[in-house]
């Protein structure tokens, strides 16, 4: 009885150059949407905006955001990672530093609008990127490195955005952070192209990203018979559902942190505090797939168990109001977050469990489209029930209960994570 093959390890693994790369355009990413929540009183006493107007003004960015991604996944799968994710780097970069040209709401919406439709090329491309480059096995890891992005974006926002306003003003920390972007392009158009064709990778990593890919027909997958796949409808169901907790905690925790008496100027601390325990659980995710993986078990039940496992991990946000210490409270609410980040990075790779390479983008944008849009749902839910009682504890139970409802929509629709035929 022969003894069954073993993929010998990669002689270079320039891959994980490659998914440092998207780690570094996630952070760029996250650091330019967080610049208006950071510097929104300084801003709001130039411009003069009211509460509905800065209300006014993130819908306008989700609503970009989510439109946004339905085309860029359809682009992406058409004209490809490389030039599709320049392009989109470019576009969200004058995006931002285009606020600082703007005098007037309407002015300030217009160029919120255009960085929510330039921002929402990264995910899907990213994600296409990994596809190409990461076996199988790697994928969940490669996701959880470069959505961690998300978090040290969400962390270095604080610490460098609010020293660099008070040294300079609102206008040029557009200019300046937008302009990361076009640094970041300087080490993509040298280094990033198909893994077969790469100058940096051995015989070996070219054999490993191969592994398991298979042989895919390069040819165009419409929308129509996409939305008719089950596989589709169980990633855009659950990313309705939990998207929008993401989201909610990205614009209501430094609110949040105020509600409970912290001074304004005191917020960075605990958001640094809860984002970098965010960070692990982001990064965790593709560790305990890979865990449950070597321990013999499928891809779906790897998948599912360790999606089940960080949907439990959200459950001590439940107790973040009962808990009167300020640093009791963030730790929970940061595990919360690692949760999340945790369920995320798997949930985007069940695409690539489900989808051939070419129609990932395209899926990715479908699903990410339906998270925003259920994001500006939620909005609406949070701000009434804000307005109306002030009462976190009530949208907490609501977070923890979307996790429950996305698992059981995926499960009900993908119970076995079944490539779909497209």
């Amino acid at each position: 009885m022969s003894s069954p093959s073993v993929t010998p390890p990669a002689k270079s693994g320039f891959r994980w150059t490659i998914c440092g790369l998207l780690f570094a355009a996630t952070t760029i990413n996250y650091m330019d949407r967080s610049i208006i929540g950071l510097l929104a009183p300084m801003i709001q006493k130039d411009i003069g905006w009211t509460e509905i107007d800065y209300a006014n003004l993130n819908t306008a960015f989700q609503g970009a955001y989510a439109i946004g991604l339905l085309f860029a996944g359809r682009v992406i799968d058409i004209f490809g990672t490389k030039l599709s994710y320049a392009v989109a780097m470019i576009f969200w970069s004058v995006a931002a530093i285009a606020h600082a040209a703007t005098h007037t709401v309407m002015g300030f919406g217009v160029a919120r609008f255009f960085l929510g439709l330039g921002e929402s090329g990264n995910f899907p491309a990213a994600i296409k990127a990994v596809t190409e480059w990461f076996p199988k096995k790697e994928r969940a890891l490669a996701t959880g490195i470069f959505n961690s992005g998300s978090n040290v974006g969400a962390v270095l926002a604080p610490i460098v955005i609010l020293p660099l306003a008070a040294a300079t003003d609102w206008r040029w920390t557009f200019v300046i952070i937008g302009s990361l972007g076009f640094v970041w392009l300087l080490l993509w158009f040298p280094f990033f192209g198909r893994p077969q064709n790469s100058r940096f990778t051995s015989a070996e990593e070219r054999a490993l990203i191969a592994e398991g890919a298979g042989t895919e027909v390069e040819q165009k997958t419409s929308w129509g018979l996409l939305l008719q796949r089950r596989q589709t409808w169980a990633f855009t169901l659950a990313k309705f559902l939990t998207d929008p907790v993401w989201w909610f905690y990205l614009l209501w925790l430094p609110k949040w942190l105020t509600a409970r008496g912290v001074d304004p100027k005191g917020v960075v601390m605990p958001l640094v505090y809860i984002y970098a325990i965010a960070t692990v659980g982001s990064v965790g995710g593709g560790v305990v797939f890979g865990v449950f993986q070597k321990r013999g078990l499928t891809v779906n039940v790897a998948r599912k168990t360790t999606m089940a496992l960080f949907a439990l991990f959200v459950l001590p946000v439940l107790f973040v109001s009962r808990v009167e210490n300020l640093w009791v409270g963030a730790t929970l609410m940061g595990i919360a977050l690692a949760a999340h980040q945790g369920w995320s990075a798997n949930l985007f790779t069940t695409v690539s469990d489900m989808f051939p390479k070419r129609a990932v983008g395209s899926v990715v944008g479908i699903g990410g489209m339906a998270g925003s849009v259920g994001g500006m749902i939620f909005f609406q839910i949070a701000g009434r029930i804000l307005e109306s009682s002030g009462n976190y504890a009530l949208l907490f139970t609501i977070c923890v209960a979307a996790y429950g409802a996305g698992f059981v929509a995926l499960q009900l629709l993908a119970p076995k994570l079944t490539q779909a035929e497209v």
